[in-house]
């Protein structure tokens, strides 16, 4: 099976060695922390804002802010201010650069920042990863996105500590309806290929996109992902950034829309992304937390372990076709 998505696969059972799901750890060492799940909530403005990563921060999630008209020092010092760990996104042009300056002449440096662009195997991507590790005690670095091994390898190779797989994947994006590129319905596979094409032990693999079931971060992990980021299904939580809005069936729903479309860019050219209606949920981000929290550690359990770890050893089948 070359290309296949989660929906494609069944992750097969092992020897259960607790009593307790509860004694199944899922936690996560990324840079120098720990955090609750190796889950993390899109860097979009419909899913995350100031109070929400201060949220997340204070209970050890881990988050990656957005980089849309976000003051980045006035929210580090937010951060600092509170003790808690700044997670940033940035883009690639001059403004990534006078920003993460200005944050270093303040003594803000971030622990963590994300380079965010839709295409990442991009030579700006290599100035700016390079530029970042030549800075003294530089931070840890999220780069992408990328579908390949050679994307990968590069973004590895130029110093990025974690690389975030996935071009198009997202039911918000359209960069394959737009340009027949990407990982849509091949996500699965794209982020066993661009594992295995890891040349640093120690550098992570962040899966982006095309989550739709909570087993199917944990098919991410089995495939090697270490990190899972989730847009559509958090977009609903009643707590989100979204706007809420009444549907014609009476029914409240929240608005979620794509890092490239034209309501998050004003741009009116080289739209990748669009605007749709999420029905409302019912509970919030630490209640959705929590839930899947209990799915991994289930997960975990059908692994054959106690901790994340298993799942390296976890093997996969193909579903019959239906």
């Amino acid at each position: 099976m070359s290309n296949f998505d989660f929906s494609n696969i069944n992750l097969v059972p092992k020897l259960c060695v607790v009593d307790s799901r509860n004694q199944c750890s899922t936690t996560i060492k990324i840079g120098r922390r720990d955090f609750k799940l190796p889950i993390v909530p899109a860097n979009m403005e419909c899913i995350i804002n100031d109070d929400i990563a201060i949220m997340l921060a204070q209970q050890g999630y881990f988050y990656i802010h957005h980089r849309f008209s976000v003051n980045a020092l006035e929210f580090a010092k937010k951060m600092s201010k509170l003790n808690l760990p700044i997670s940033i996104s940035l883009g690639v042009n001059q403004d990534a650069y006078d920003t993460l300056l200005e944050l270093k002449d303040n003594n803000l440096m971030p622990d963590y920042v994300t380079i965010d662009v839709a295409h990442g195997h991009s030579i700006k991507m290599k100035y700016i990863l390079k530029w970042i590790k030549s800075i003294p005690n530089p931070p840890f670095v999220i780069a992408g996105n990328v579908s390949t091994k050679e994307g990968t390898s590069d973004l590895e190779s130029w110093g990025a500590d974690a690389v975030k797989v996935g071009i198009g994947p997202g039911a918000a994006c359209t960069t394959y309806v737009a340009t027949g590129f990407g990982s849509r319905g091949c996500q699965a596979s794209t982020i066993k290929l661009c594992a295995d094409s890891l040349k640093n032990s120690n550098t992570m693999i962040v899966a982006d996109g095309g989550i739709k079931e909570p087993g199917d971060i944990a098919k991410s992990l089995v495939l090697g992902a270490d990190l899972v980021m989730i847009g559509g299904m958090f977009s609903g939580l009643k707590d989100s950034p979204g706007n809420t809005v009444t549907g014609l069936d009476g029914r409240l729903y929240k608005e979620f829309w794509g890092s490239a479309s034209a309501w998050q860019s004003g741009k009116k050219n080289r739209i990748e992304g669009t605007k749709k209606l999420v029905l409302m949920k019912q509970t919030g981000f630490l209640e959705e937390l929590a839930y899947l929290e209990e799915c991994l550690q289930s997960a975990i359990s059908y692994g054959g372990g106690k901790t994340l770890e298993c799942f390296k050893s976890v093997g996969i089948i193909n579903k019959p076709a239906s």
